[in-house]
């Protein structure tokens, strides 16, 4: 006799657990029947928090596939894993030690990564425990994180491999600086925040230019215009002019260059070579000299004389003023609107300084990964999100990836303190410049997370050593937010096509933001963040899998609301009563076919087949949100309103021919569409399955899907 009520607390963690006991999560466990491999690369949570709604995405997403393929008959491998997040886990545990009033500027180098290390992998437990509690069919037993020795080994080894080939190099180049964090950042690790700022036009000699940072102007000893402004016809490239500056007089140089915009603002600019991405390319084109205006701190050098030490929202004001003082102000445009590029954590803006650091060559890397593309090799889901993928590797500029944190993979290289020669010394063995035999010291820099990350569907196969590399790569499927597209997404087919000539991957299939009800990004702040841990708790996984996953298209944000969700338990009780309905009307029943005799209920039949071609279908081309929904209205309103209605009286009826052939309709049918649902409400499904009148039943897990 069933329980009149389903409840998903007791049957969730049941059902989980006789699935792993199965084994059928690891491919080496599959029947016979599954052979040719279908791998997804899970995308690593970072192991510094709990999952949030956006975790509960790619995580049904990957199931609802993967199980899919798995009952298709399919050698499916889902591999799991944690990523230690570099930059971003420092960032939590900086906030940790604030609250706790420490700083990390006081700690001891090896201390503060213990402490992160023994931090990270409490919170790897968390995750992987939120993980399965979402139903992932993944298998544990390959799981991988981003911080263990084999891992860090080999991307050391790409580091050294990369150097030997000439694609990373140290040098001085203009770097994104966060004052705040004191690391450098990647440009996909910046955002554009519009700012409202003043504009000012200030004389200098015959120019007159516009700047909205009067206080990096202090060493702006060169003035550049366009050699085709008719406006400074009279002047010569190269021409030199006293100037009453700032601080007093200097000698300005006129350039002339192609590179200044003639209708912004005068079509007069100075350069400030150390602060500007633009001015440094002009100042390294004419071998200009550079002068550090603002330190690290972001605070004014001695360069600025009266204003040294200030913070930059001090000292503008001041700087302005000593302009007006001295008659250079020539005018103030207000409500100047710009996009200015900030920490993508702290919001902090970002300040351009010179740094010698590790850079990747990105130009001949990022033309392998267009050519894949170009020649159809990887497919993106949906398919406007190539352009995206193009325009970045178009525009791709060097990548900066050291970054000036403890936490995360050290970059295993040596520095000469004598004539700075940097190398990579993997065995840490060199004592000795190799250049001038001078002292050496090591980089104390750890990679961006992206260059180990990068490399994550290589590294999670094992390709240097394992024999899954051999049956799984190219993995199917990498499945991730349509925000990664310019940041993950293009290193890893770029690692993948550097370090063993494959493509990662066949297709990318990318999901949007999950925001509240209102479409308001969610957030701590506003309280409108929906934790999937305690919804689970309250309504059950299915539910919460199903409102993610109808009405959500591809690479579009989702509005996720409490009610929906409810209304997906709803429908999980609806399939629990339809079940006791059916399991009530067929005691000592076994389904067979060829007992279905009435001409109507074989048109039942007729129908579903048609039904499950379509839904098929749906599911092949990644249709997730169409299959379900379907699936949701013929259970709801054609199998329960109308195929049980009118069964009840035929059920009720003195035709034994009739009552019998119907029974089997009803045991067919609803086996049938159990079977099609179980990738998006996995555990009601198994367990209805398996008290269904069924002969020779398996775990619906590895059960075949109707064709």
């Amino acid at each position: 006799m069933l329980d009149k009520n389903y409840d998903h607390k007791t049957v969730e963690s049941r059902i989980y657990k006789k699935w792993e006991e199965s084994g059928y999560f690891n491919p080496d466990n599959l029947p016979k029947r599954h052979k040719k491999p279908f791998t997804i690369i899970m995308p690593p949570p970072n192991a510094n928090g709990h999952l949030h709604a956006g975790h509960a995405l790619f995580v049904t997403l990957e199931d609802i596939m993967i199980r899919y393929k798995r009952m298709r008959g399919y050698k499916t491998l889902w591999v799991p894993g944690a990523d230690h997040a570099g930059f971003e886990t420092q960032i939590v545990y900086e906030k940790k030690l604030e609250k706790e009033g420490r700083s990390r500027f006081n700690m001891d180098r090896q201390d503060l990564y213990k402490e992160i290390y023994s931090f990270t992998l409490d919170n790897k437990k968390f995750v992987e425990e939120e993980i399965k509690i979402l139903g992932a069919s993944c298998d544990w037993s390959r799981e991988k994180f981003t911080l263990e020795p084999e891992v860090v080994k080999e991307v050391q080894k790409t580091f050294k491999k990369m150097y030997d080939d000439h694609l990373v190099f140290r040098g001085k180049r203009i770097i994104n600086w966060c004052s705040k964090h004191q690391t450098t950042l990647s440009d996909v690790e910046t955002t554009d925040e519009e700012k409202k700022d003043a504009f000012y036009y200030i004389q200098y000699g015959p120019f007159v230019i516009g700047t909205a940072r009067p206080e990096t102007k202090f060493g702006d000893k060169y003035v550049v215009v366009h050699p085709k402004d008719s406006r400074y016809a009279q002047y010569k490239d190269g021409d030199t002019f006293e100037v009453e500056w700032i601080n007093g007089k200097i000698t300005a140089t006129l350039i002339k260059d192609e590179a200044i915009d003639m209708d912004f603002g005068t079509g007069a600019m100075t350069i400030t070579p150390w602060h500007d991405a633009i001015d440094f390319e002009i100042a390294e084109k004419y071998k200009l000299d550079k002068e550090q205006i603002i330190n690290f701190r972001g605070k004014l050098l001695p360069i600025a004389g009266e204003f040294a030490g200030l913070k930059i929202a001090e000292a503008r004001p001041k700087i302005i003023e000593k302009l007006k003082s001295k008659g250079l102000l020539v005018r103030v445009e207000e409500n100047y609107i710009h996009n200015v590029p900030c920490c993508y954590k702290c919001k902090t803006p970002i300040e351009p300084q010179i740094m010698d650091q590790w850079f990747v060559k990105m130009k001949s890397l990022a033309e392998s990964a267009l050519k894949v593309v170009d020649d159809g090799k990887i497919k993106f889901i949906p398919d406007n999100y190539e352009k995206i993928f193009r325009y970045w590797m178009n525009n791709s500029i060097d990548w900066n990836i050291s970054r000036q944190i403890v936490w995360g993979i050290p970059i295993p290289a040596k520095i000469c303190t004598s004539c700075d020669f940097a190398f990579p010394d993997l065995k840490d063995k060199e004592s000795q410049c190799p250049k001038c035999k001078g002292l050496l010291k090591k980089d104390t820099d750890t990679f961006d997370t992206w260059f180990s990350s990068g490399q994550w569907p290589l590294l999670s196969l094992g390709y240097s050593q394992g024999k899954d590399w051999k049956i799984f790569h190219p993995t199917d499927v990498m499945e991730t937010g349509h925000d990664l597209i310019f940041k993950w997404v293009p290193r890893m087919i770029i690692f993948s096509l550097y370090l063993q000539k494959q493509i990662p991957f066949h297709t990318v299939y990318l999901h949007g933001l999950v925001n509240d009800a209102k479409g308001h990004k969610m957030s701590k702040s506003k309280g409108n963040v929906i934790n999937p841990i305690n919804i689970i708790d309250k309504y059950g996984t299915d539910a919460l899998r199903m409102a993610l996953i109808v009405g959500n298209s591809p690479g579009t944000d989702m509005s996720l609301s409490e009610d929906k969700i409810r209304g997906y338990k709803n429908f999980a009780n609806k399939l629990w009563n339809i079940h006791r309905f059916i399991n009530s009307n067929t005691e000592k029943i076994t389904a067979d076919l060829k007992k279905i005799s009435s001409y109507s209920d074989k048109i039942l039949l007729k129908e579903l087949s048609e039904i499950t071609k379509d839904i098929t279908s749906d599911f092949e081309e990644y249709r997730f949100y169409l299959a379900a929904e379907k699936l949701y209205q013929y259970i709801w309103h054609r199998f329960a309103d109308v195929i049980i209605e009118e069964s009840k009286p035929i059920l009720a009826g003195p035709d034994i021919k009739a009552i019998l052939s119907r029974q089997q309709t009803l045991i067919v049918i609803f086996s049938q569409v159990i079977t099609m649902f179980h990738p998006f409400m996995p555990f009601i499904t198994e367990e209805i399955y398996q008290t269904l009148p069924i002969k020779d039943k398996n775990y619906l897990i590895i059960t075949p899907r109707p064709k």
